[in-house]
C-alpha cells in the first residue's frame, strides 16, 4: 500500500533537489533536451532539463539510461511536459540531478500545448487520473512564463568561427523535412554572419560554380518571401542523428541550440546538430521580446535610415573601387530585398561582395557591343545570387578599357585576389572580396518561380 501511495505523490522540483535518499516522482516542462547516444558501455543515454513553478533557474537535469535506441524518450519539442516515476536524486559535481534507472523508473511525455493523453510512455509507466490535472496546471503556468536567457547567455550568428563549436539563440523560420539527409532548419537571429574567404579556383567556375545556397533542394518562392530580408538566415543540418529523432521545431519559436559545429560550404555558413548538441526552449512567437530581437530592433534605430540595411561588416562605408549612379544618401537594399520584391525593372542600390566572375580571364572581356554577357556572383549576409552585365552596362562597368593588364587589375581588385589569376599562378590563394556598391534591377518571366528571375547590374562603374 505504501508503494501505491508513493505513485500518487508528486514531489515538486525544489523539494526533490533536497532529497538525499529514496526515489521521487516528478513532473515538469522540458526546458532543454539532447539526442540519444551510446555510452562507453552497452547502455544508451538521453538528457533533459525540466522546470516547474518552484524551480526554473537553471532547472533540474535528468539523466536517462536505457537498453536500446528503441526505448529512448523522444521529446518532440522543447516546451513539452515530461513526467517521471521512481527516479533517484543524485549530486553530480556541483549540481543536483535526477537519474532514471532502466530497471525501475518510468516516464511519459505530453504535448506542451494541448491534449490529455501522453504521446509516448515507457513500458512500466502507469497513468493516473490526477496526472491530467498536473499537466493542465503546468501548461497554464508555462503559457505566461517568460524564459530569462540573460545577456551573458546570448550567442549570435555574427560570432561564427569555422571548425569551432558554438551556441546559437535563434528564431525558427521554416523546416524542410525531405529525404533523411535533407532535413534542414532555417533559423535567424537578426545579425550578419561574417564574410568568408573564397577558396575555390576561379578557373573551376565554368564546370563547378560556387553554390548559391547550402541546401541541395529548391525552396518555394512563398517560403523564401516569408524570410526576413535583413540578417543571416542560417541553415541547420544534422549529423549522426537517427531520422526518428530529428527535432520537430515549432515555426516562429525562439530556441537556443548548444554545441553546434560551424562549417563553411563554398564560402557559405551552415551549422550542424550532432548527438552532443542540445536544444533549449526560449519562447513561442512574439509573446516575449528575446534578446536577439531587441538587439536587432536597436540596430534599425541606431543607424541613419540610409545605412540601416547595409551589411554590418561593411561599416562605416564600403570600398570606393566602384561608383554608382545613385546618390550617397539613397537608401541601400539587401539582396533579399531584391530577391523577394514584387517590383521588376526598378533600380536597387546594394552593398555586396563579388565572389566570382565568369568568364574568368580578362582577355575574354573584349566584346562587341550588344553581345557581352558577364556573370557576377554577388553575396551579402542575406543571400547569394548571379547577376549579369550586358552590352553597354558591361562597357560602363569596365570603363570601356581594352587593356588586358588593366582589366586583370580591375577584376583582381573586385574579387579580392592578391595575385594574377589569369593562369595557374595565385589560383590557390584565398580570395577576400571587398564590400562594394552596385546597382541592380530584376527581370522576371514568371513571378511564382524564383529561378525565373534574372538580376542585372547597371549604372555601376569599376574604377581602374
Amino acid at each position: 500500500m505504501s508503494a501505491m501511495r508513493d505513485l500518487y505523490h508528486f514531489t515538486n522540483i525544489r523539494s526533490a533537489r533536497n532529497v538525499t535518499r529514496g526515489k521521487v516522482n516528478i513532473i515538469g516542462v522540458v526546458l532543454e533536451h539532447g539526442f540519444p547516444r551510446q555510452t562507453k558501455g552497452t547502455d544508451w543515454y538521453y538528457f533533459v532539463r525540466i522546470i516547474d513553478e518552484t524551480h526554473h533557474d537553471p532547472g533540474l537535469p535528468v539523466q536517462i539510461f536505457f537498453e536500446t535506441m528503441a526505448k529512448s524518450p523522444r521529446v518532440l519539442s522543447p516546451g513539452d511536459i515530461m513526467q517521471f516515476q521512481n527516479v533517484t536524486m543524485k549530486v553530480v559535481g556541483d549540481d543536483v540531478c535526477a537519474v532514471y534507472n532502466k530497471k525501475y523508473s518510468s516516464f511519459a511525455l505530453y504535448n506542451g500545448s494541448d491534449g490529455s493523453v501522453p504521446y509516448q510512455t515507457s513500458e512500466r509507466f502507469r497513468e493516473r487520473d490526477l496526472d491530467k490535472r498536473f499537466v493542465t496546471d503546468l501548461r497554464r503556468w508555462f503559457r505566461d512564463f517568460p524564459i530569462d536567457q540573460g545577456r551573458n547567455d546570448i550567442s549570435i550568428a555574427r560570432n561564427l568561427t569555422e571548425g569551432e563549436h558554438f551556441d546559437l539563440f535563434c528564431k525558427v523560420l521554416y523546416i524542410y523535412d525531405g529525404a533523411e539527409s535533407q532535413w534542414t532548419a532555417f533559423v535567424w537571429d537578426g545579425s550578419d554572419a561574417p564574410p568568408a574567404n573564397i577558396h575555390k579556383k576561379l578557373s573551376e567556375e565554368m564546370h563547378q560554380p560556387l553554390a548559391l545556397h547550402v541546401e541541395t533542394f529548391s525552396l518555394a518562392r512563398d517560403v523564401v518571401c516569408s524570410f526576413p530580408t535583413l540578417g543571416t538566415v542560417l541553415r541547420v543540418i544534422t549529423q549522426d542523428i537517427e531520422p526518428d529523432f530529428l527535432p520537430l521545431f515549432r515555426t516562429g519559436s525562439w530556441i537556443k541550440l548548444s554545441n553546434l559545429l560551424c562549417e563553411l560550404y563554398d564560402g557559405l555558413w551552415r551549422v550542424v546538430l550532432t548527438q552532443y548538441s542540445r536544444i533549449r526552449f526560449a519562447s513561442y512567437g512574439d509573446r516575449f521580446r528575446p534578446e536577439p530581437q531587441r538587439l536587432y530592433d536597436e540596430r534599425l534605430l541606431r543607424n541613419p535610415r540610409s545605412l540601416r540595411r547595409m551589411p554590418q561588416w561593411s561599416l562605416p562605408w564600403p570600398s570606393r573601387i566602384t561608383e554608382v549612379d545613385f546618390d550617397d544618401d539613397c537608401e541601400f537594399h539587401t539582396l533579399m530585398d531584391v530577391v523577394t520584391s514584387p517590383e521588376v525593372m526598378v533600380g536597387y542600390k546594394c552593398v555586396v561582395r563579388v565572389v566570382s566572375i565568369l568568364p574568368c580571364r580578362a582577355m575574354d572581356y573584349h566584346f562587341p557591343v550588344g553581345i557581352c554577357k558577364i556573370r557576377l556572383t554577388l553575396e551579402d549576409p542575406t543571400t547569394r545570387i548571379h547577376a549579369f552585365l550586358y552590352a553597354e552596362d558591361g562597357l560602363k562597368f569596365f570603363e570601356g578599357s581594352s587593356s588586358d593588364e588593366v582589366l586583370s587589375g580591375m577584376r583582381n581588385a573586385l574579387l579580392g585576389a592578391a595575385a594574377n589569376i589569369d593562369g595557374d599562378e595565385g589560383e590557390d590563394t584565398p580570395r577576400n572580396p571587398p564590400w562594394v556598391q552596385v546597382c541592380l534591377r530584376v527581370k522576371c518571366e514568371t513571378e511564382d518561380v524564383l529561378e525565373s528571375r534574372e538580376y542585372m547590374v547597371f549604372g555601376t562603374k569599376l574604377r581602374a
